[in-house]
């Protein structure tokens, strides 16, 4: 195993040294450029960087490692995860996708989401940055730990001599340094080759182990099930929960930012057929892992507590050259997510906190950018702390739980913001702050009904955000004409 260990780690040194000579090479690039360059890549992104940079940022390392072991676990109901995820990544792209490029750009050229909801409804009032930017800052530290976290235990399991606290140090820094230098065009572009090696990674490992399925005694697959395991419709709540997980799409930051970084409406088409199909099959596949993982291996508590099914069968079939390069797609994973994230809630702390409420002035170019890098830094080393704390949770739990409060917050208020016209400022900090509030009461409270917060959260904030801009003052002409202007701005001859 030494031998393996070796040649493994060989593999992720040589895969690391490659995403900081990406962010290098976007710092001398783009070093002379503003906050627009780095946040949000100029709006120069084509439509195979947007798609898979979307994809990858999404897709962290709970669809290697919490989503194929929870299926592993407890079995083919918690399939409808995948599809509930598949079905609302569709739609996103379908329908959210084109409208908040084209929104965000006559909305005073937003570059974040707290300043699209803002600039839409031509209000001065800060109060709606603020407070999406102090979600996101609580949000996305959760979320940035388990990737930290699932970079610990893979560096463990490969590397049993490296403590996983250590490791996680380690892959910390190096998520840093590249997000510090090169902003959003390195992330975009280190997303985009992570991309491709997730997906080949989930094409192979599934493949290779029903293959070798006829090498191991048929007792290992009659005994893989427990009574209910091979049940799609195990539960009502299973199903309601996991196609709850696809309405989480429709207010993640770190997803949509990309449909607004896309060049043009004309490459969003491409963008959405690219990104759809990249997503459906990741997602096929990660369920695949689970699925062939427990007839493979059997059941072991060992696998479903350290969230490793993928991680196992990888480095039990391959010989240590080609585990390498798989087991680096975990790493990809991790680090296309967590880097997405840290630059989302810099992002919104620079331009949604800083320079309209601290400084109280136009900041600098030079001055946004380190602003945003010291926020990078100090997100990334409190989610260090939370990922190595040992009672944090699995993987999957961080995931669900951030990925919960974005959907609920978020997602009612921003697809109303671009498909209803009557929508009001005051309709959308209703929905966010009481999406919000009832996606964490009930996780704290009632999380025994066995339904995910994000589904009750989500129809909690709609139903405010509605309720709300029906009982106050319509909105002005002005920001009627902005939706007008918006709808009717179809780029057909932009470049």
């Amino acid at each position: 195993m030494a031998t393996n260990s070796t040649a493994e780690t060989i593999v992720f040194i040589i895969y690391l040294a490659f995403t900081l000579a990406i962010g290098v090479f976007f710092f001398l690039r783009t070093r002379n450029g503003g906050e627009k360059t780095y946040f949000l890549g100029g709006r120069q992104m084509g439509p195979w960087v947007s798609a898979l940079s979307a994809g990858a940022s999404d897709m962290s390392a709970w669809v290697l490692m919490g989503l194929p072991t929870s299926i592993y676990a407890a079995g083919l109901g918690q399939v409808w995860i995948s599809i509930g995820l598949a079905v609302g990544y569709a739609l996103s792209w379908i329908f959210e996708a084109p409208r908040l490029r084209k929104f965000s750009i006559v909305a005073d050229d937003s570059i974040t989401v707290p300043q699209f909801l803002t600039n839409r409804f031509k209000s001065k009032s800060k109060a709606l940055q603020i407070i999406c930017a102090v979600v996101f800052l609580l949000a996305y530290t959760v979320y940035a730990a388990s990737s930290i976290k699932a970079c610990g235990t893979l560096f463990h399991t490969v590397i049993p001599a490296l403590e996983e606290n250590v490791a996680m140090y380690i892959a910390a820094a190096i998520i840093i340094s590249y997000t510090f230098l090169g902003g959003f065009s390195a992330v975009c572009w280190t997303d985009f080759f992570q991309g491709m090696l997730m997906l080949g990674a989930l094409l192979i490992a599934p493949i290779f182990a029903a293959v070798n399925l006829g090498t191991i005694e048929s007792t290992a697959i009659v005994g893989s099930g427990s009574e209910n395991y091979w049940n799609l419709f195990s539960s009502w709540q299973d199903i309601v929960s996991g196609l709850g997980w696809g309405l989480g799409y429709f207010g993640m930051p770190h997803i949509i930012i990309r449909f607004m970084s896309v060049r043009s409406q004309k490459e969003m088409k491409k963008s959405a057929r690219i990104g759809i199909i990249w997503t459906t099959l990741i997602l096929i596949f990660a369920a695949l892992v689970g699925i062939i993982g427990r007839m493979y291996l059997g059941f072991d508590e060992s696998i479903n507590k350290s969230s490793t099914v993928f991680i196992t069968m990888v480095r039990r079939i391959f010989p240590a050259v080609v585990s390498g390069i798989l087991l680096s797609a975990v790493l990809a994973a991790s680090m296309s997510t967590a880097d997405s994230q840290l630059l989302s809630a810099a992002s919104a702390f620079a331009s949604d906190v800083y320079n309209p409420v601290v400084r109280k002035k136009q900041a600098s170019n030079r001055e946004m950018l380190w602003v945003g890098r010291m926020v990078v830094l100090i997100i990334a080393v409190i989610a260090l702390v939370i990922a190595s704390n040992p009672n944090s949770g699995s993987i999957m739990s961080l995931v669900s739980n951030a990925w919960g409060v974005f959907g609920a917050a978020f997602g009612p208020s921003i697809l109303l913001a671009l498909f209803w016209r009557r929508f009001s400022f005051q309709g959308a900090v209703a929905g966010i702050l009481v999406g919000g509030a009832v996606d964490i009461a009930w996780l704290a409270f009632w999380s025994s009904t066995g339904v995910y917060e994000l589904v009750p959260g989500f129809i909690a904030g709609l139903l405010a955000a509605v309720i709300i801009t029906l009982l106050t003052k319509a909105p002005s002409a002005e920001v009627s004409e902005l939706f007008d202007a918006a709808v009717s701005h179809l780029d057909e001859n932009e470049d």
